[in-house]
């Protein structure tokens, strides 16, 4: 079990957050330079430094922080998304849904994996093999949101015209 941030952490964490939500990245990751060395690793903290250096388009920043998630919290899921995510942002794409198929035995239930394992391969030009992730996702709980999605994601573009029929 992942311990939570204890105060003053947790107040740091919140308000770095807020500079986020602000579009203010720099106050958020001055916010988070003053954290206590102890909670760098928290997947907390993590997640928070791979979302600043994703904002300013810094994939081997944002690499290297999911890495070092699926590392040190493999059970959960957000590391391998966002490793693939900035492997894919990369033009490694190949490469980012290769690492990303195995989280599905690992997550069978999170619908995130099955979407951008949709995407990668639209971009590899399998559209049968995206076609198939979409159609998977559009038989589950929440199709119509992954249909909305879908619809206006440059990744899928090849696929938009028959949206409808999967």
């Amino acid at each position: 079990m992942i311990a939570p941030l204890e105060p003053p952490a947790s107040h740091q964490l919140s308000a770095a957050e807020g500079w986020l939500e602000l579009g203010n990245p720099a106050e958020a990751a001055a916010e988070l330079a003053g954290l206590d060395p102890e909670w760098a690793a928290h997947p907390s903290v993590l997640e928070l430094n791979w979302q600043i250096a994703a904002h300013a388009s810094k994939w081997e920043a944002c690499l290297a922080l999911a890495s070092q998630m699926v590392a040190l919290h493999p059970e959960l899921p957000a590391g391998y998304i966002h490793r693939s995510y900035s492997l894919h942002e990369l033009q490694r794409t190949a490469e980012a849904r290769d690492l990303l198929q195995p989280a599905l035995d690992l997550f069978p239930d999170e619908e995130i994996l099955r979407y951008n394992l949709a995407c990668y391969e639209c971009r590899l030009g399998n559209l049968p093999g995206a076609r198939q992730w979409l159609g998977n996702i559009f038989r589950r709980k929440d199709a119509m949101t992954w249909r909305r999605a879908a619809q206006s994601d440059p990744d899928l573009a090849s696929l938009w015209p028959e949206l409808t029929e999967l």
